[in-house]
């Protein structure tokens, strides 16, 4: 299931950066204890629910009470949060582009925010999504987009829609090698903040124009690896993807061998 996604880079910068009044913190303590209730009734029900059922359907109702705890685990650490000392913004709150088709603009504000939020050590983790199956025609410098991201990657070899797809693509890799370039002169410690981050950036699809979900381009920036290569792999019987994420977590001190359908580290990294 999708996590719900905030959209709006002044909205994550509010959560980052500004505390609110005592009025306001205990308003949404009491929002947030009035939901932890209702998720204790939904799950005290279903468990009186759970013994009249089939195998089929308790292994249904347990995954919906595992979804229903995951949510509870959520509103506490959001109630935690309310109550956090925010540290000082060392920016200016951001102001979010007025027109959709300010992808690019948008993409490269939440990028700020990414980097502002492990500087002030407010989060380990950040996951974003560049939503191009919803996207409008995107604003690109010195080329003309006359179609939405998703359409366009269904090009047909269209060399029109090639063309206003690389553009759009490229201009995606300058922001991130913006942000590593920022990340890389961020000291921590007696290192860098690039060094002790590990920044994934792919894609669902190998080949967006046929639907393919094999050799699927990743890259992989910061943390401990080795950089400036390309790892190809044998394309009928590739490297599963997870295999990537296992080294990942065993660079971060993270002691497993497994992840999802990836058993063992990629090789080439370290």
């Amino acid at each position: 299931v999708l996590i719900p996604c905030e959209d709006r880079a002044s909205n994550v910068f509010r959560k980052l950066f500004l505390t609110g009044s005592s009025d306001e913190i205990d308003a949404q303590l009491r929002r947030l204890a009035l939901g932890q209730s209702i998720m204790d009734t939904v799950a005290d029900q279903s468990r009186g629910i759970r013994r009249r059922l089939g195998r089929e359907d308790r292994e249904r109702m347990d995954q919906y009470l595992t979804a229903v705890r995951e949510v509870e685990r959520r509103m506490a650490g959001a109630a935690e949060w309310e109550e956090r000392p925010k540290p000082e913004a060392p920016v200016p709150m951001p102001v979010d582009p007025p027109e959709s088709s300010a992808f690019l603009e948008k993409t490269r504000l939440m990028y700020q925010m990414a980097r502002l939020a492990f500087e002030t050590d407010s989060t380990r983790s950040v996951t974003l999504l560049l939503d191009g199956v919803n996207s409008p025609a995107i604003k690109v410098e010195g080329t003309a987009v006359t179609d939405g991201y998703h359409n366009l990657s269904h090009h047909g070899r269209n060399e029109s829609k090639l063309r206003q797809l690389k553009a759009i693509d490229r201009a995606h890799l300058q922001l991130l090698g913006e942000l590593l370039t920022e990340m890389k002169a961020r000291p921590e410690g007696e290192s860098t903040l690039l060094e002790n981050t590990s920044v994934i950036f792919g894609s669902n699809l190998g080949d967006a124009n046929k639907h393919t979900t094999d050799n699927m381009p990743v890259l992989l920036a910061g943390g401990p690896f080795r950089h400036g290569r390309h790892l190809a792999f044998d394309r009928g019987a590739n490297q599963p993807l997870a295999r990537m994420y296992v080294s990942v977590l065993q660079q971060m001190g993270i002691e497993t061998e497994t992840f999802a359908s990836g058993t063992g580290t990629m090789p080439g990294l370290v």
